[in-house]
């Protein structure tokens, strides 16, 4: 029995944050297409129903399982127990299809969702704003492990309030270890950092994983001209991996040595009408299985 599994996010046919890349592609296509490539499991997406007893069957009939679903959270401006009562349908829903991870982002203050403000216009919380965040999402993770068996994995994302490796060490000093990390390749990459020295340093608490790859030539003109998060996107800042410019032999040889086990969970924003989202797939899946198996996971 494998210790991974294959998924892929959606966003490789449609953009959560600008719906209209692939705004026209029926939910079917994305899913068959899922399958046809390879995956066995994906993440929820704009064109998914939200309601158990249709997304569950949905997903079985092309062999699918959901992997995890991202939850826009708010703790900067809630209190954990209003975070907590507006999760739970969010909960209800992952229970129903068995996730043990919820991929959670803090998008209260973000930037990364307008097009209109550079990433360098994020918000950068001090010690003590840290020392306030890290306590309550400390609360609502233990909620999330300790009444329903669910890992919150935080996702550090370009142009939130955790987008370094700094950031995401603060994070993880500030909770406690009920607070788990989705580690995604792309995104720390982006923010200047290495996922190999997350895996090394903070192994123990990767709850899941987001492989993005990046093309490092995009993201240098994209910081240089100051641009925002979604028009890096739209410059083709992210590819599936094997295609960018991330190290996957380091990446995979740091998570044999952890041990990872879990979702090896594709996710590439392109713009499908420039990126074909089928073929992409296809060598998602291909080079995402080809390191599994080279080193051994």
């Amino acid at each position: 029995m494998s210790k991974v599994q294959y998924g892929i996010s959606p966003l490789t046919w449609t953009n959560d944050d600008m719906p209209e890349l692939g705004g026209d592609i029926p939910l079917e296509t994305c899913l068959s297409e899922m399958a046809e490539a390879g995956f066995t499991g994906t993440e929820l997406g704009t064109k998914y129903p939200r309601e158990p007893e249709v997304l569950v069957p949905l997903l079985k009939s092309h062999g699918l399982v959901l992997a995890s679903g991202w939850f826009s959270g708010n703790l900067m401006t809630n209190t954990a127990e209003q975070e907590i009562a507006a999760m739970q349908t969010h909960i209800t829903l992952l229970k129903a299809a068995g996730c043990k991870a919820m991929v959670y982002g803090e998008v209260s203050n973000s930037v990364h969702g307008d097009i209109a403000i550079p990433v360098s216009k994020r918000v950068i919380l001090n010690a003590d704003q840290w020392a306030e965040y890290g306590r309550k999402i400390t609360v609502v993770a233990d909620h999330l492990l300790n009444e329903h068996g669910i890992k919150l994995s935080f996702h550090h994302h370009v142009g939130t309030i955790c987008e370094t490796e700094t950031d995401i060490d603060t994070l993880m000093e500030v909770t406690g270890p009920s607070v788990f990390l989705t580690l995604d390749t792309g995104h720390i990459t982006y923010g200047g950092g290495n996922p190999v020295n997350i895996i090394n340093r903070w192994g123990d608490r990767i709850g899941h994983m987001h492989f993005k790859d990046l093309r490092l030539e995009v993201m240098e003109a994209s910081r240089a001209a100051d641009k925002s998060f979604l028009n890096a996107v739209l410059d083709g800042v992210f590819t599936v991996p094997g295609t960018g410019d991330v190290n996957y032999d380091d990446v995979f040889t740091a998570l044999k040595a952890r041990d990872y086990e879990g979702w090896l969970l594709v996710e590439a924003e392109q713009d499908p009408a420039k990126a074909n989202p089928l073929a992409f797939a296809k060598t998602a899946y291909k080079n995402i299985s080809g390191y599994a198996e080279k080193f051994g996971l």
